[in-house]
């Protein structure tokens, strides 16, 4: 977000860099404390010397491999910053490698906070969900989740291909089930069930998901795909509905919203025994709930359509 051509200039990189924080802190501070900065990590083991010193040592080191893996995703999803030859779009192929990281990394908070019982899990999911966005708006999109790529897709105005949107969801699914993988292997083997809370049944889950998936897939057409959108803080009102639909229908359905982040859920859940009928209901309520979101944007912004309704 700070050195991207295709993000320069811009207001959001603090923004999005601090919270990368937020994000990172709240999913896996219960298993390494989230220092994420070697300096960080050497204070911490300096001013405990008279405890015990030496993690500060695979701390750095792990962080300086995190470091230099960033820096090959930014060659993978930004070509144009390494040649001289501008790109109005970028390469299918990159636009797939960004709808892989972003929904890896958004699937992967999700799994962590639940599993770690974490006190602000909406707080955390919403705030990686919007530095992804923040950082592969201009990639991909930054779509994320079937359910935004399904809505972008039936606006219509070309926005994207029926192809296109075909192959995003396979990538999101792809970065989905990695990275359900890394949370069961980071926490030990544990994973949960997708579906309602506790004294609610499969409907109201189903409704919660549908209502709000409708939320934020109408702010994802509102704020992003339209002819003046939001240049700036466009991740901060996406990630926002995550925080609205978290905190309004977790004990509902749990706030999925997403049927990347459901099956992120369900599937590693199904090895331990768990099935499988919760994830259809989930993501035919979250796909339903998207189909209403580009119906109500084609009715409430007819200027998008030369001022005329597409039907």
């Amino acid at each position: 977000v700070a050195v991207a051509k295709n993000n320069s200039p811009n207001q959001f990189y603090g923004l999005a860099i601090g919270f990368v924080i937020v994000a990172g802190g709240y999913s896996v501070g219960h298993i390494c404390g989230g220092c994420f900065n070697p300096a960080v990590a050497l204070g911490i083991d300096v001013s405990s010397a008279k405890l015990e010193f030496g993690w500060c040592l695979p701390y750095m080191v792990f962080e300086c491999i995190g470091a230099a893996l960033a820096a090959l995703a930014y060659q993978l999803v930004r070509p144009d910053d390494f040649t001289s030859r501008p790109m109005d779009t970028y390469p299918l192929g990159t636009r797939l490698t960004s709808e892989f990281i972003g929904t890896y990394f958004l699937v992967l908070t999700v799994g962590l906070n639940v599993i770690g019982l974490s006190p602000a899990g909406a707080f955390s999911i919403a705030a990686a969900l919007m530095c992804m966005i923040f950082a592969l708006g201009s990639c991909s999109g930054a779509h994320f989740n079937p359910s935004v790529t399904l809505a972008v897709v039936a606006s219509g105005r070309d926005k994207c291909s029926l192809k296109d949107g075909g192959l995003y969801i396979c990538a999101q699914l792809a970065g989905a089930i990695v990275a359900s993988m890394t949370y069961v292997l980071l926490e030990n083997g544990t994973t949960f069930p997708l579906g309602p809370g506790p004294g609610f049944g499969w409907m109201s889950a189903g409704v919660a998901e549908m209502v709000f998936t409708f939320l934020l897939c109408f702010v994802v057409l509102s704020c992003t795909t339209t002819v003046v959108g939001l240049s700036q803080y466009f991740g901060l009102a996406i990630g926002a509905c995550v925080i609205a639909g978290g905190y309004a229908v977790g004990a509902i359905s749990g706030g999925a919203l997403n049927p990347a982040v459901a099956a992120g859920i369900a599937l590693p859940h199904a090895f331990r025994g768990g099935g499988l009928a919760g994830l259809l209901l989930y993501t035919g309520a979250q796909l339903a709930g998207s189909a209403v979101a580009a119906v109500t944007f084609m009715a409430t912004h007819p200027s998008e359509y030369g001022g005329k309704l597409p039907m």
